[in-house]
């Protein structure tokens, strides 16, 4: 059985490698042959490569620490580059995305938390309400850097609130959103307890208000004393 899994987990590494490539092709014709149905497309298109990616990343998320490349990175240069990974999904539902100026530095694996704010990304999208706005923010707390990312959306109610990464679990709003896996908030609570990282989401059952979810990144007191 074990080495069953193994192989099986393989070949699901393999094939989402394998299908990357005529996702890209897909993605560089709809580039180079602007029409305004291709908008549409390559909004699906990161729809896609989100979901393969989610895919892989559960597939390698039991040994994360054979995949980690810890760095000193700018929190801003991770929300721009998030931002930019799924600019045309942003573009089609008309979100309006505010970035505070973020000078903090953290030391952490880029790519990793590059599909944690994928996935908030995505749920922002997918859980929006009419004229929907993403902000990002950060700040220092208590020997901590706290990356903030607040929406306008549906809100979550106070009963699913508790309940948010559990494996597969929707909730009322997955109800209402025919697309929802429940497994996007499951991997970001994994792949933070591997990094170290804080997690957080604060919301209410009110479209006013909608959802903060914080990312909380330590601050490493040895190497801050040796830059200073």
């Amino acid at each position: 059985m074990q080495r069953e899994r193994k192989e099986y987990k393989e070949y699901i590494e393999q094939w989402i490698h394998e299908v990357k490539t005529p996702i890209t092709a897909i993605k560089l014709i709809c580039v180079n042959n602007r029409f305004e149905f291709t908008r549409d497309l390559l909004a699906e298109l990161e729809n896609v490569n989100r979901f393969t990616e989610q895919t892989l990343y559960y597939a390698r998320s039991e040994h994360t620490e054979k995949d980690y490349l810890i760095r000193e990175v700018r929190l801003g240069d991770m929300v721009h580059e998030a931002i930019g990974e799924n600019k045309y999904l942003l573009r089609q539902s008309n979100m309006t995305v505010l970035v505070d100026e973020m000078e903090y530095c953290v030391y952490t694996d880029s790519k990793w938390v590059q599909f944690i704010l994928n996935q908030i990304i995505s749920n922002a999208v997918k859980y929006r309400t009419e004229q929907p706005v993403l902000h990002f923010f950060a700040a220092e707390k208590k020997g901590q850097v706290v990356l903030y990312a607040e929406d306008n959306g549906m809100g979550i109610s106070k009963g699913d609130l508790c309940r948010i990464f559990e494996k597969g679990f929707t909730g009322q709003n997955g109800r209402r959103v025919s697309n929802s896996t429940g497994m996007g908030l499951y991997l970001c609570r994994r792949l933070c307890d591997k990094l170290g990282i804080g997690l957080a989401v604060d919301s209410e059952d009110s479209e006013e208000k909608g959802t903060m979810v914080s990312l909380s990144f330590y601050r490493n007191d040895f190497v801050d004393g040796v830059q200073n």
